[in-house]
């Protein structure tokens, strides 16, 4: 199974200057876990909830506190012809659970742990003894 059979299309974008309180309304708004960052200085990145809530744990006022200086930008990208396992790989390596889908270099998914694990939960059950 490929990464384009399991990835969200839903892909919420926002900018560098958003708020923290921002990001996570509209990722709330949207049920995602990650958005991606657009940023024209520093390129594709990525913000995800455990961000916000590493900020929010230390104190920081999600009202003040930009998307940019949360923000991942040494991200590992995914292609939709990526299989699972690949994908599966990468965020085991990189201990991540979200990959932005690139598709000629322009966002279009987002695939999670969670996607693959729908995935490939059907097909591993455990046949009974």
């Amino acid at each position: 199974m490929l990464v384009r059979d399991a990835m969200s299309t839903v892909v919420l974008t926002i900018g560098p200057t958003h708020t923290l309180r921002q990001a996570a309304a509209l990722m709330s708004a949207r049920k995602v876990g990650a958005a991606v960052v657009h940023d024209p200085d520093a390129g594709i990145g990525i913000l995800t909830e455990r961000d916000i809530l590493n900020s929010v744990g230390l104190g920081q006022d999600p009202d003040a506190e930009r998307t940019h200086a949360h923000t991942t930008n040494d991200v590992v990208f995914a292609t939709p012809a990526w299989t699972l396992e690949e994908a599966a790989a990468a965020m085991a390596h990189g201990g991540f659970r979200h990959l932005i889908v690139l598709d000629g270099g322009e966002p279009v998914g987002i695939v999670s742990v969670r996607d693959i694990i729908r995935c490939w939960a059907p097909a591993r059950q455990r046949v009974p003894a």
